[in-house]
């Protein structure tokens, strides 16, 4: 009887020290990426001016995967050293049309005999 008690003690342990470890990696995680985001915002706030800013918190609302596509490429720009000063909503909306333009439009066509 003792020994079953203490294989159960023993079982539940490991099960308590598993969850820790599982909530310590998730948490670790959600760190990570709350960092990530912070670093892109940051070069975000310094690259864009304000407008441009509302602009994509706009987009963000509408098209959340488009305002991702063009943060993406703002902060990739901005790493390579081709941003000169802050952009303009005017510029960023040149470059919303240019990334409208590459999408490829599908177009299913049926013939009906």
């Amino acid at each position: 009887m003792s020994d079953e008690m203490d294989e159960l003690r023993r079982k539940r342990t490991e099960e308590l020290q598993n969850q820790a470890a599982r909530e310590q990696d998730a948490q670790r995680q959600n760190e990570k990426a709350e960092s990530v985001n912070q670093q892109k915002q940051s070069i975000l706030r310094s690259i864009l001016s304000d407008q441009a800013k509302q602009r994509i918190n706009n987009i963000k609302l509408i098209n959340p995967q488009m305002a991702d596509a063009i943060e993406n490429q703002l902060i990739s720009l901005a790493q390579s050293g081709r941003v000169r000063g802050v952009i303009s909503e005017e510029q960023l909306l040149q470059m919303l049309r240019e990334l409208q333009n590459t999408k490829r439009d599908t177009k299913i066509k049926f013939k009906r005999v």
